[in-house]
């Protein structure tokens, strides 16, 4: 689809007027005009409000002319997984998992490669070929290249450690010890619990990046630990293969 297309199809969707889309970016309605006849496209800072206001990459705006990936894993990018700056406009150089709020989530090349080793293993690949692949492609990345640059001195690695602590020390029965969290994206993560009075609850968003990790119970048994946390609260719940059946641990404000 050509730019025109594109902001025609996203402004009718939405159910918008030209002079309704024209006020919420501060231009005229003859300037939407224009662009849904391909006369003109908008400029740059139009195109970060119209990214904003859509929720889509201004890479998708201007009919995808290039493939986004993930400046830190590799990962194609798609407008649904691309990660948010502060003020909550897409960061096309990113991912969720790796960029969330503004804030890099791995600081260690290593722990990265370890997680998406996970995912790959399997799909083509055998763990070994994975791990070599990741251990080559990473270093060729923007966000590898210019860490130094980019990095935190490690103020996030450490509020994870912190996190971690205060999980261990809620003692929860039959869950091993967290020794890593990872960033895990709210629409993946977003399971249903079942209250006591029969209501059924989600407590994340789905468009939101929180950390946590998946726990193998230390008695046995054919079902799993979920911790999550962010700034806000931890949630630890179970489930059986595949997040079915999920019931709640533990959910507290920190």
């Amino acid at each position: 689809m050509t730019t025109k297309e594109i902001i025609y199809d996203l402004r009718t969707k939405n159910g918008l007027s030209q002079d309704a889309l024209a006020e919420k970016v501060f231009v005229t309605r003859q300037a939407v005009s224009r662009w849904e006849n391909g006369e003109t496209v908008p400029n740059t800072e139009t195109l970060k409000l119209l990214s904003k206001l859509f929720n889509v990459s201004i890479n998708t705006l201007l009919g995808s002319p290039r493939q986004l990936v993930c400046q830190c894993c590799g990962m194609p990018l798609e407008d649904a997984i691309i990660g948010r700056n502060k003020d909550g406009t897409l960061n096309e150089d990113y991912c969720q998992w790796c960029y969330a709020d503004g804030t890099y989530t791995y600081s260690d090349m290593d722990d990265l490669i370890d997680v998406c080793v996970r995912h790959m293993a399997g799909d083509g690949f055998t763990e070994e070929q994975a791990r070599e692949y990741m251990k080559k492609r990473l270093p060729q990345l923007d966000y590898w290249k210019r860490y130094r640059e980019l990095g935190d001195d490690g103020q996030f690695e450490a509020f994870k450690k912190q996190l971690a602590e205060e999980i261990n020390a809620l003692h929860i029965e039959g869950m091993p010890r967290v020794e890593k969290l990872n960033a895990l994206v709210g629409s993946y993560v977003n399971l249903e619990y079942r209250l006591p009075n029969g209501a059924r609850v989600k407590f994340l968003d789905d468009g939101t990046t929180y950390l946590g990790t998946q726990l193998e119970p230390e008695f046995g048994g054919e079902r799993c630990f979920g911790v999550l946390a962010n700034m806000d609260f931890i949630l630890i719940c179970t489930y059986a293969e595949g997040g079915a059946d999920p019931e709640l641990v533990l959910y507290q404000k920190r």
